[in-house]
């Protein structure tokens, strides 16, 4: 669990009422300015592959849908809507995601939003011991297992990144 007393994200709640361990990264930060993924690894001393950026995105049949990938790589449209069985998908406009999920642009988490979307994680996450993903807000992440993070958001794995 968390050892310092830092402000605890509603992530960190979620997961804490779940009974799943985690362990919470800050990196430094303006206050509302979104920082890429590969410069907040970097910043937290993590390689890119392990820190997985959070996606947003509505179908062809206007369903939404989570995709998390690593924050170096790009979702491929085409393999996404593949994915979730979609003939074509299209990223969510990012003054929509606030009043969709909760979460900000830079601070999306695929955990804690409003409501539980159909969510894809890259293949890769499986070969990692642990996955760090957004704790809902800029400047915070969260190191969790895989497995307890794609089990508490009922996420699939699939080869979703642009070769």
């Amino acid at each position: 669990m968390a050892k310092n007393k830092e402000e605890k994200t509603n992530v960190m709640r979620a997961l804490e009422q779940k009974k799943i361990a985690y362990t919470a990264h800050s990196y430094p930060h303006e206050e509302g300015v979104a920082v890429d993924g590969v410069t907040v690894a970097k910043s937290m001393g993590f390689d890119p592959a392990q820190v997985f950026k959070t996606l947003v995105a509505r179908g062809a049949s206007g369903q939404y849908y989570v995709f998390d990938v690593p924050v170096a790589e790009s979702l491929d449209l085409k393999k996404a809507a593949r994915a979730v069985g979609e003939k074509s998908i299209e990223m969510l406009h990012q003054k929509e995601l606030l009043p969709l999920t909760g979460y900000v642009h830079g601070g999306c988490s695929p955990v804690g939003m409003k409501k539980l979307f159909p969510t894809v994680f890259h293949s890769s996450v499986e070969n990692l011991p642990t996955v760090i993903v957004s704790a809902g807000k800029i400047g915070y992440q969260v190191e969790v297992k895989p497995a307890d993070l794609m089990g508490l958001v009922r996420a699939e794995t699939a080869d979703i990144i642009v070769e």
